[in-house]
């Protein structure tokens, strides 16, 4: 039994232990090959010293940065808040210096220098005087920066302003402030039959192109008789035309006639109410019955629609 097993799982032909052992190089192989990397491929090796060197100046910065926090204040549940300096190392103590009476407004610099008062805090003191800043009441001292609350309580009993302008400041306070009043705006009118296209051009939508097709559709017309007629320019958005429609009127009626018993089928054509074929069948009607005895006899013709004739009427006439 022992030696069939030993046969059947313990014996290996030639090629399983050809592969067993190249498995077995692999493996060592691939082991080994980590080590061998220093001897194949050199690395720059880098100097960190200066970098150390840094971070320890920065730990001592920020040890000696925090000395002067030596108070701590916890809350109710043991945790901390926020850090109080030390009374010992917030501010030096300052030199109490001689007490009088005086009036911030208008004391000087050696007189603040008397009271005990920095030097910094003295030029704070000068910078708001001089850029109009007045005390109206003792208290007012207290709002000057770098005044600690000991020495307010210390000078305030001392401060008498000669010129006090506290009710005037409190009459300012209670100024009743000026109602703004909205200007108001009027639109300019135009007249469009004597506009030019700098004024048409300042018109909310209308540049230089659609100025001019305006102006050189008054002249084809010869002359505008109503508002409305603004809105047939070729390229005239309806929706801008209304926005502007109010700025227009027509002042100057006087326009240009057409007399329809002289004229050419050149003239009649070149009107945009008439064209080619109305005025050809104008020119044929005339020539058939004769001239026209009023300008209503065009609507004898077939092509002239009551429309048409409403349109074009303004600027015919017979004599």
């Amino acid at each position: 039994m022992w030696k069939r097993f030993i046969s059947d799982y313990l014996n290996f032909t030639k090629k399983e232990r050809t592969g067993v052992l190249v498995l077995l190089f692999l493996i060592v192989f691939f082991i080994i090959i980590p080590f061998l990397f220093p001897f194949f491929i050199h690395q720059n090796t880098t100097d960190n010293t200066s970098f150390k060197k840094e971070v320890s100046l920065l730990i001592i910065k920020q040890t000696d940065s925090t000395n002067k926090f030596s108070k701590k204040n916890l809350d109710e549940d043991g945790y901390q808040n926020y850090r109080e300096p030390s009374e010992k190392n917030y501010y030096p103590k300052q030199t109490k210096g001689e007490l009088f009476n005086f009036d911030p407004n208008t004391l000087d610099e050696a007189g603040w220098q008397r009271l005990g008062i920095r030097d910094k805090t003295i030029a704070t003191i000068q910078n708001f005087v001089k850029k109009g800043g007045r005390f109206y009441k003792p208290a007012d001292i207290g709002k000057i920066w770098g005044l600690h609350q000991d020495e307010v309580e210390r000078l305030i009993p001392f401060v008498q302003i000669q010129n006090n302008n506290a009710n005037n400041y409190a009459e300012k306070k209670d100024y009743e402030p000026n109602s703004y009043q909205k200007p108001t705006y009027t639109p300019s009118v135009i007249d469009i039959n004597t506009a030019d296209t700098s004024v048409l051009i300042a018109l909310p939508g209308i540049g230089s192109k659609l100025s001019q097709r305006i102006l050189s559709f008054r002249d084809k017309l010869g002359g505008f008789y109503k508002v409305e007629q603004i809105g047939e320019t070729f390229g005239l958005p309806d929706s801008t035309f209304q926005k502007i429609k109010p700025r227009f009127t027509i002042s100057n009626t006087s326009i240009h006639q057409i007399n329809i018993n002289a004229a050419t089928i050149e003239e009649m054509k070149a009107h945009p109410y008439l064209r080619y074929s109305i005025a050809n069948a104008i020119m044929q009607y005339r020539a058939q019955h004769g001239n026209y005895a009023a300008v209503d006899d065009i609507k004898k013709i077939m092509l002239i629609t009551e429309e048409i004739f409403n349109k074009a009427a303004p600027y015919l006439k017979v004599n």
